[in-house]
């Protein structure tokens, strides 16, 4: 009876220790889904990032940016000089090496971002953090991983990261899951540079809510900007660019009446403006019921005033095959009148109170 036990124990064990070696020899695939089947891991996620890398420049320059000249000067500093003087940075002069802007929406941050690709020299990764988070587990943080090394290899290079607190809230959050804490955990350890050569790699951030962010990762920042409201000049040169070659008849003190007029606005504000003001013309031509003919047979709304008026609508133009004589009115500032009596500024005063009270006691004015 013993002898029976001993060869049915040793047969139990014989088969726990086949099995168990058997799955030792079983590849363990944390995170791959069947889209990675049969491929390197690392390939595939390297595949992925390869469309957050910006291939044609955004046609952004630093004179298209209104304003914020402090951070334009330190955002050159970083992008232009270590490429083009590399000698001037010996001894304990570094270049900097991670930026956080910070602000209010709508105030320019990625457009700053966008200048950067357009001016530098450099290979331009663009993600944020739909780019980075992955459902499988493990994943997120190799993404990470691979996005910095892919970095270094194509060094000089940015990497710009728009809506950094979605990715790096402050720790021991409620709603912080194990995922979050892996993911913060990983960036840090990146910015951070432990062990790897980071001299060529440039970390860009922006973020609408710099309060959020974890206070390791904030230090990881050399400088933090604050991109405020445009002041009155920078409103002015916005008006501007953003209505561009559009036909008008405004003069220089029509656009500083618009940059006064205008008070509290953020660039997006102007620009939604702008755009709305776009459309009055095409409104006007809508609805005039009166048209002028020019000398090269053009059809212009006008008044009834006028002594050579038509009276004839734009559908009844159109219909007699005229629809591409139609021209539409120039701008006036009294359009950007009607459009500003109605629109109002998007960014609060508490908004503003928030991020002045970040920047007194970590940031500094762009």
């Amino acid at each position: 009876m013993h002898l029976y036990l001993m060869s049915l124990t040793m047969i139990v064990v014989t088969t726990i220790t086949l099995h168990f070696y058997q799955r030792r020899a079983e590849p363990i695939r944390v995170g791959v889904d069947d889209r990675g089947a049969g491929r390197p891991e690392q390939a595939r996620l390297r595949a992925g990032l390869n469309s957050a890398i910006v291939r044609e420049k955004p046609n952004v320059k630093w004179s298209d940016v209104a304003g914020l000249e402090s951070a334009k000067q330190a955002l050159q500093e970083a992008v232009y000089l270590p490429i083009n003087f590399p000698h001037f940075f010996t001894g304990n002069r570094l270049p900097w090496r991670a930026f956080l802007l910070y602000g209010p929406p709508g105030t320019g941050k990625s457009y700053l971002a966008k200048a950067v690709a357009t001016e530098a020299d450099s290979t331009f990764f663009s993600v944020s953090s739909s780019d980075l988070v992955s459902r499988y587990m493990g994943e997120s943080e190799r993404l990470v991983s691979n996005l910095f090394q892919m970095a270094r290899e194509s060094a000089p290079s940015i990497i710009f990261i728009d809506e950094i607190d979605s990715l790096s809230g402050q720790r021991g959050e409620g709603n912080e899951n194990e995922a979050s804490r892996r993911i913060k955990t990983e960036i840090l350890v990146q910015m951070q540079g432990v062990g790897t050569n980071n001299d060529k790699v440039l970390v860009l951030a922006a973020t609408n809510t710099p309060y959020s962010l974890d206070q390791a990762i904030r230090r990881r920042f050399d400088k933090r900007i604050y991109i405020s409201l445009p002041d009155l000049k920078a409103r002015q040169h916005m008006f501007k660019v953003h209505l561009g070659d559009t036909p008008n008849n405004l003069t220089e003190s029509d656009f500083e009446n618009l940059a006064r007029k205008s008070e509290g606005f953020s660039g997006s504000d102007i620009a939604v403006c702008v755009k709305d003001v776009m459309w009055e013309p095409v409104r006007k031509t809508r609805d005039a019921i009166h048209f002028v003919k020019t000398r090269e047979g053009l059809w212009v709304p006008c008044g009834p005033e006028q002594p050579v008026a038509t009276l004839i609508t734009m559908q009844e133009l159109a219909a007699q095959g005229l629809a591409e004589k139609i021209c539409l009115p120039p701008i006036t500032r009294l359009d950007f009148d009607k459009v500003l009596a109605r629109q109002r500024p998007t960014v609060s005063k508490s908004d503003l109170e928030v991020h002045e009270r970040f920047t007194e006691e970590f940031g500094e004015e762009g």
